[in-house]
């Protein structure tokens, strides 16, 4: 292994040069990564496939350069650790979270994209439910998804809401902190991991000794921040967070499922109590080859309430669905069916991205087939309307 210690004044960043070039070239291509390995060609990822961006292979020192150049003072923290996240910036308009790490053949890093233009509900076309969960003086909203669907994305449109809409002090704890807030009608505190706190849970504790008004805890990762955050919310506090799952009702059954048999009941009365949105989404293709979002919109009310008590999330999705009128909820497969009738995702793309095949398969045969008795209908009178303009105008030189 290379020295460990990093003599800045030796350094030429040149490698740092060429990563600017490529990290450009990844933005100017809507990319959302960019894969940096040693041992083979810089790599990005542009609606959702990762694509070659070089011929060049990158060599064993080259990415021990690059390392150093971007870590300094923290490449020694690289060596201990095997693994370090920090963010980058490339210029006013990008930010890039990044995680680098050693693997077989040496450094590897993967940098993700963050737009330094806070984006807005309106801009990532969510459900506008989400406006009125933002406008909540307390309680647990969780956005839920797998790696890289935007959850840290909805989350700021959320936060960059409630900063412009309300009088309100807002933290934020994060690893590492990503979307840059400046105060607006709130006041902002972003504190990162590592840098400004310990540890999630540990900030998290801090924080009800802060005077907040909303947090936001980047990630629910252990059992410990888990019941901190439902404490947050249950002493009058708006908590947003995330969770690794893939909807509502495996979210439910996960917090739940995280503690020990002893404590479920316990959890079920607190969460059931302090639990009032979860934002579950899904990137799926489009039929100009772009993403798009689907979400699941799951909002607190009676029955959501009584079903988490009594240990029946397996009902959820059913009463998401039922809801949708009332309290505009909707699930995955209605969130999926209305892109498809919007023409923007294709037949294959919805029942991939469903939840359930043989459920939306139904739903879209349903769909199609009255799409096409309307179009025959809309047809048929058509035709019958030219047949009496016909027949008027043989009436009419019968007059004549």
């Amino acid at each position: 292994m290379a020295t460990v210690e990093v003599n800045v004044s030796e350094l030429t960043f040149e490698m740092t040069k060429k990563l600017r070039f490529y990290l450009s070239k990844l933005v100017e291509h809507k990319g959302s990564d960019l894969h940096v390995k040693t041992g083979t060609t810089i790599r990005g990822r542009i609606n959702g496939e990762i694509v070659s961006f070089s011929k060049e292979v990158l060599a064993y020192q080259d990415g021990l350069t690059l390392a150093k150049e971007l870590l300094r003072s923290r490449f020694p923290e690289l060596v201990e650790k095997k693994n370090i996240d920090f963010t980058f910036k490339l210029n006013d308009d990008y930010r890039f979270r990044v995680n680098m790490f050693f693997q077989v053949d040496g450094v590897s890093a993967v940098f993700r994209t963050i737009p330094m233009v806070l984006p807005t509900i309106e801009s990532l076309h969510l459900p506008s439910v989400i406006n009125s969960l933002c406008d909540l003086p307390r309680g647990l909203i969780l956005v839920t998804g797998p790696t890289g669907s935007g959850k840290t994305t909805t989350l700021a449109s959320m936060i960059n809401r409630i900063n412009k809409t309300q009088k309100k002090h807002i933290i934020t704890i994060e690893d590492p902190v990503e979307f840059i807030y400046k105060d607006e009608l709130c006041v902002v505190n972003q504190r990162a991991i590592g840098q400004d706190a310990l540890s999630f849970s540990d900030a998290l504790r801090a924080a009800l000794r802060e005077d907040p008004d909303v947090i936001l805890v980047g990630e629910m990762r252990d059992l410990e921040t888990i019941e901190t955050a439902m404490h947050a919310a249950e002493t009058g506090h708006l908590v947003l967070s995330t969770l690794h799952t893939v909807d509502a009702k495996e979210t439910v059954g996960r917090i739940i499922g995280m503690f020990p048999g002893t404590e479920q009941n316990r959890i079920k009365m607190s969460l059931a109590s302090v639990l009032q949105g979860v934002i579950a989404q899904r990137l799926v293709k489009t039929v100009d080859n772009g993403r798009t979002a689907a979400v699941e919109i799951l909002v607190k009310n009676a029955r959501i309430e009584a079903l988490i008590l009594e240990g029946r999330e397996g009902e959820i999705p059913d009463a998401i669905k039922e809801g949708k009128d009332v309290y505009k909820t909707q699930t995955f497969d209605q969130a999926l069916l209305a892109l498809y009738a919007e023409g923007k995702i294709s037949r294959e793309n919805a029942i991939q991205a469903s939840t359930s095949r043989n459920d939306i398969t139904m739903a879209l045969d349903f769909y199609d087939a009255d799409k096409t008795q309307k179009e025959t209908r809309k047809e048929e009178a058509r035709v019958s309307i030219k047949e009496l303009k016909e027949i008027d105008k043989d009436i009419l030189g019968l007059k004549q």
